[in-house]
């Protein structure tokens, strides 16, 4: 045990994408403050963030139909969608800055123009889609989307898909040329690379054991080296706790009130990963369909480009599982030691009202390889099982609470920051759009956190992030410049400007 009590002006625990964006800003903001980041694992991004554990999609809401919900009356509800659309352009902006600045020396290292498309079968859900589109093409956020139910066009979009496909009953999709493909482990060590090289100490397989409040308002957390055995203690004034399905029983150490009355619940998953390369050829887009009844968001079908170490690789999934675990490389006690007297109540009530989810998750569990293979012929019906491999996914741990529209023991289905009345500590919690919105989350943990700061740091914020506090739902010029200038910065076409082909083009010559 080393007593001496090293200090810094923030902890950030967990190096993924979140805290490497909070890092990023903070130290772009306020360059003299001395930031610590602790990891369990050997390397940063690894887990949630890592480009095995996740679909890249840049989550925008061009493809993902439970973003849009069909209400009573037939129509659609399109506001989570611009909501998440307008927050992935802040990511943009940060992006964009990052590589005018230098500091990012490549965006293609991490971020590639691809096509996004919701693909569905049957009369209620074509009708649903197009009823979708009419929706959302309205507004500028989605310009350049486009819709069709004829076989041939969308053969043309999707020949992989299509390919000996027999088609009994209605199809259809929509399209939008402006979609990207993020390598969120690749943009995670970017950053931190460039962290360190700002004098950002990152401790790596150090596992953070307490975290307990001082006589003087710091926060005291303790930390063992996994590779020397050796304990130490390290206070701040603020902590992060950005550590992934791991930040539940870190919050719960915290023992702030906020972090009372609420439980988590582990989502496992796998990916088919296609190992032909004449197949991944023929394909070239992110195409998502509609969730089963009674299946999570995150299990939501799709068939993905993705490009992964310099390759151009294909990926369909994910197929949900269960296990107790709240991290790919966590604890079989992981949900058992997050069970606490204050929130027993909550995971109870939980239990009870997710039995569908549960069994829909045993279901999945053992499902065989040729029943995998039934499903993925849903979607490429030449598709063969030797053709394809298994790869484990993260594990993403949804929030359980009480919630004054839901009840007790409410499974929330999205990302939240839990933060200190004081501000002086938070942890972000949940999964999906994750990563694709960090900059929004983070600008979000500074307002709550920093609001002493923010006169003095709004400028430099406005510099970064062009966009902040304008609504650009609002202000259509100003959409299309930043989503324009944006794209040409991080070499990124759009297909508005005529440049679809180029863009793939590009795509194929990197690759």
């Amino acid at each position: 045990m080393n007593n001496e009590q090293k200090n810094s002006d923030v902890i950030l625990i967990g190096a993924g994408i979140m805290s490497a964006t909070l890092g990023m800003l903070l130290k772009e903001l306020a360059p003299d403050w001395k930031l610590t980041v602790f990891e369990k694992l050997a390397d940063s991004g690894e887990e949630s963030s890592n480009e095995w554990n996740n679909a890249g999609t840049g989550h925008a809401a061009l493809c993902e139909l439970n973003y849009t919900v069909e209400k009573e009356d037939g129509s659609i509800d399109i506001s989570k969608a611009l909501k998440i659309n307008e927050q992935f352009l802040l990511s943009r902006q940060f992006w964009a800055y990052l590589v005018d600045r230098g500091l990012i020396s490549n965006p293609k290292d991490f971020i590639m123009p691809l096509p996004h498309m919701s693909y569905v079968h049957g009369e209620d859900n074509v009708q649903f889609l197009k009823k979708r589109f009419e929706a959302l093409s309205k507004t500028h956020f989605f310009k350049g989307m486009e819709f069709s139910d004829d076989i041939g066009q969308l053969a043309e979009w999707m020949p992989l898909m299509f390919e000996n496909r027999q088609v009994n009953n209605p199809v259809a999709a929509t399209k939008i040329d402006s979609g990207t493909d993020v390598n969120f482990g690749a943009l995670t060590r970017l950053l931190f690379h460039h962290l360190q090289v700002q004098d950002v100490a990152l401790h790596n397989q150090h596992n953070v054991q307490t975290i307990k409040r001082t006589n003087d308002g710091r926060w005291e957390v303790t930390v063992k080296n996994l590779v020397t055995g050796v304990v130490e203690k390290h206070c701040a004034k603020f902590v992060f706790i950005g550590a992934g399905g791991g930040s539940l029983q870190l919050l719960q150490k915290t023992g702030i009130p906020e972090s009372k009355h609420i439980g988590g619940f582990p989502v496992s998953g796998l990916f088919m990963v296609c190992n032909n390369p004449e197949v991944i050829r023929q394909h070239h887009a992110k195409v998502y369909g509609k969730a089963a009844v009674g299946a999570p968001p995150m299990s939501v079908p799709h068939l993905d480009t993705r490009f992964i170490d310099g390759k151009k690789s294909l990926l369909f999934g994910p197929f949900a599982g269960f296990t107790p675990k709240f991290l790919k490389e966590g604890s079989l006690l992981d949900l058992p030691a997050s069970i606490k007297p204050n929130n027993i109540t909550t995971m109870l009530a939980a239990g009870v009202k997710e039995m569908s989810l549960t069994k829909y998750l045993i279901q999945q569990l053992m499902l065989s390889k040729e029943k995998r293979l039934e499903e993925l012929k849903e979607f490429i019906p030449n598709a063969k099982l030797e053709d394809w491999d298994m790869v484990v996914a993260g594990q993403r741990v949804q929030v359980i609470k009480d919630t004054e529209k839901g009840g007790k023991g409410t499974l929330q289905f999205g990302t939240e920051v839990v933060s200190s009345a004081d501000g002086s500590v938070a942890a972000l919690l949940g999964a999906s759009p994750g990563a694709s919105t960090a900059v929004h989350v983070m600008l979000e943990v500074i307002e709550k956190c920093f609001p002493q700061h923010l006169q003095e740091w709004e400028p430099k914020i406005k510099e970064m992030i062009p966009s902040y506090g304008v609504s650009l739902l609002e202000n259509e010029s100003f959409f299309n410049e930043l989503h324009q200038s944006t794209a040409e910065m991080l070499e990124l076409c759009d297909a508005s400007n005529g440049q679809a082909e180029l863009a793939e083009n590009k795509v194929l010559e990197t690759v």
